[in-house]
């Protein structure tokens, strides 16, 4: 047989409506970068904010963060979904949204933060449509990103969690009533609190709240990102995450060496600002656990990966403090991301290549176990 193999068409999708737009530009760029142009055809696709899908040029310099600026999806060639299986990729919108040209695509790598991304809604267009994509599920994807449902199902899986009240409007048209707080739970809940939208991330729409006089403004910036609100006891303790990978043909993920983040003296929490803009925080990578700590950590984030239902990564963030009663470790998992932030100084991939797995080998694993359907279960 004479020719060349076709390459394996990756549709690479970011941006989005949500909040997280510009971090999962950033991200997209890092995984666009790393796709291997002699394996792989990548189409890449950016979504606006407003959540028309654009076929863009792909250039990484497009999608970095630069002086300050965040990266924005705003040109390129309008297209569509195809919703029928038979068609397998993306339809050019000309004028009038007449149908253009069809581009076929092998697999998705939906690189999406946030609401329309990450919280199961790309990911039941693309079961609609027949299209193998990186990572977890409709119902994963949507439980992971709801804090409430991710407490929960970790809970009925025996993995300890902080303390917290969840606050809504039975309506989901209203901020939530701050007073429904009452001063018992105020009293168990204790200062500081930490307020958060209950499906967002990136540490968007949080406040640290140091007291009791900041709530109600807390609340109502946490519900203009979303209308169900958290509120968290604050966990004293180092913050510790792990990444979670897939690996195909086997039942159970690889768990790698975790990492911690240390706050700089002057940085009060983890915030947005702290994360990607400001030089207030360092990495451990790998973090300075003990041989026993390390092992329990992997094995808990495996754990909490099979209670989701993930597949594909995951990253599981933890506080690890200590249990007063008897002076163990005490492990408690705060979130549970099932598309962490690939930009050029996220965890998970950092993580990974502590852990011998460099970033492209980790994008070609996550193409391959979308393309073999690898989703772990427990056994």
């Amino acid at each position: 047989m004479t020719g060349t193999a076709r390459r394996t068409r990756v549709a690479v999708v970011f941006g989005g409506r949500s909040a997280e737009h510009a971090i999962s530009c950033v991200s997209a760029g890092s995984v666009l970068a790393a796709l291997d142009p002699g394996k792989y055809d990548v189409v890449p696709v950016g979504i606006t904010r407003d959540g028309r899908w654009l076929l863009t040029d792909g250039d990484p310099r497009r999608l970095a963060i630069t002086d300050g600026v965040l990266p924005e999806v705003t040109e390129g060639t309008p297209v569509s979904l195809v919703g029928d299986p038979a068609g397998r990729g993306l339809a050019e919108l000309g004028p009038g949204s007449a149908i253009g040209r069809l581009t076929e695509v092998d697999v998705v790598f939906p690189v999406l933060h946030g609401a329309f991304g990450e919280d199961g809604t790309i990911q039941g267009l693309l079961e609609m449509s027949g299209l193998p994509y990186v990572g977890s599920g409709v119902l994963s994807s949507a439980a992971s990103m709801d804090k409430e449902f991710t407490k929960k199902l970790l809970a009925t899986a025996g993995i300890p969690q902080g303390d917290h009240v969840v606050l809504r409007d039975a309506s989901g048209a209203l901020c939530p009533d701050p007073a429904v707080l009452d001063q018992a739970a105020r009293e168990r809940l204790g200062l500081p609190v930490f307020v958060k939208p209950s499906r967002a991330g990136s540490s968007i729409g949080i406040t640290r709240v140091t007291d009791w006089a900041q709530f109600p403004a807390a609340v109502a910036t946490a519900a203009a990102v979303d209308r169900k609100v958290v509120v968290e006891a604050a966990v004293p303790g180092r913050e510790v995450e792990c990444g979670v990978l897939a690996r195909p043909g086997a039942a159970v993920p690889d768990a790698s060496l975790p990492a911690e983040i240390r706050l700089r003296p002057g940085t009060d929490w983890y915030d947005f600002d702290a994360k990607y803009l400001d030089d207030a925080v360092d990495f451990d990578v790998p973090a300075g656990l003990t041989p026993e700590q390390t092992a329990a950590v992997q094995e808990i984030s495996r754990r909490a990966f099979l209670a989701l239902d993930c597949r594909g990564l995951a990253r599981v963030d933890f506080f690890l403090g200590t249990d007063p009663r008897t002076g163990a470790d005490r492990w408690v998992v705060n979130e549970v991301n099932t598309m962490p932030g690939f930009t050029p100084i996220s965890m998970f991939p950092r993580m990974w290549a502590a852990s011998g797995v460099s970033y492209p080998e980790l994008v070609d694993r996550l193409v391959a176990s979308a393309l073999d359907g690898v989703a772990p279960a427990a056994g």
